[in-house]
């Protein structure tokens, strides 16, 4: 398979967006893996990450705003077989949608979550999302929400994430062999994306996310395999970091851990026809 492969529609976003490159990304590691496009499910929230799920060549569902994740986790329920990614935006994730991350992460789903997080509502015209800085200016809150800011990779760590991960847009290598491990990783496998929104966001540019960017491969000794060295990062508010903060290889999915899922997985893999289903007998 090649990247061409998984191109459907022409992206509608505005010249330059960072999610330009996490698309590439995306079917740049769709095809290293050489998935086929009727095994891939792409689901999608609202906002500019929206479009994800009509651009890429594959099944797709572009859901409502904040719900992504449980309409990933259906469908993952109901045919384990099938590669879902759901991909969002940080307001659609970590605003409506955060109980949602939370409860995603303890329940340790074979899924691949990718954020798209630009630090603003670029869809809705530049209001203050729940990664902007406190002093961020904008129309609603000219001299900023004065709120401290989510910051995501923490709070994965804290709710007990299995695979935790952050990329930058503009570097598509790197963010490539991230979403690759993310897909191959047996459980809920989160990667939140630095992805530049260069209409409503001239602070948090391409240029300062460089300047502020560390990749974690380039630490001597750091260990993505140790909870508390990965801890120790996400909660360093100094830099940013991109790479694979932590995971654990020894957590099971809930997709090979649950008694119930061979149960509703056996639902789905019936022949299409009316009959009353017996609780009872299909939980039995």
């Amino acid at each position: 398979m090649k990247p061409s492969d998984y191109v459907k529609d022409k992206p509608v976003w505005c010249p330059g967006c960072g999610d330009f490159g996490v698309l590439r990304a995306v079917q740049q590691a769709f095809a290293d893996l050489n998935l086929k496009q009727e095994d891939i499910v792409v689901v999608s929230g609202i906002g500019c990450s929206g479009k994800f799920s009509s651009d890429v060549m594959s099944y797709g569902f572009h859901g409502i705003h904040g719900r992504l994740l449980p309409v990933a986790t259906g469908v993952k329920l109901a045919n384990s077989d099938l590669t879902v990614v759901g991909i969002g935006g940080d307001g659609d994730g970590y605003s409506i949608g955060m109980n949602h991350f939370i409860h995603a992460l303890r329940r340790n789903m074979n899924i691949t979550y990718i954020v798209l997080d630009n630090r603003v509502y670029g869809l809705t015209k530049g209001q203050t999302s729940p990664t902007s800085d406190m002093d961020f200016p904008t129309k609603m809150a000219p001299v900023g929400s004065g709120i401290e800011p989510v910051h995501p990779i923490s709070l994965a760590m804290a709710a007990g994430g299995s695979f935790v991960a952050q990329g930058f847009s503009s570097d598509v290598k790197e963010l490539t062999g991230i979403i690759k491990e993310g897909i191959q990783y047996d459980g809920f496998s989160f990667i939140n994306v630095f992805s530049p929104c260069v209409t409503f966001n001239h602070k948090n540019t391409y240029d300062w996310f460089r300047a502020h960017i560390v990749k974690l491969s380039s630490i001597e000794g750091y260990d993505p395999f140790s909870r508390a060295m990965a801890i120790e990062k996400a909660m360093d508010q100094t830099h940013l970091y991109t790479g694979l903060f932590y995971m654990d290889k020894n957590k099971k999915s809930y997709n090979t851990s649950s008694a119930y899922v061979p149960a509703v997985r056996s639902i789905a893999k019936q022949p299409l026809k009316k009959r009353d289903i017996d609780f009872k007998e299909v939980f039995s």
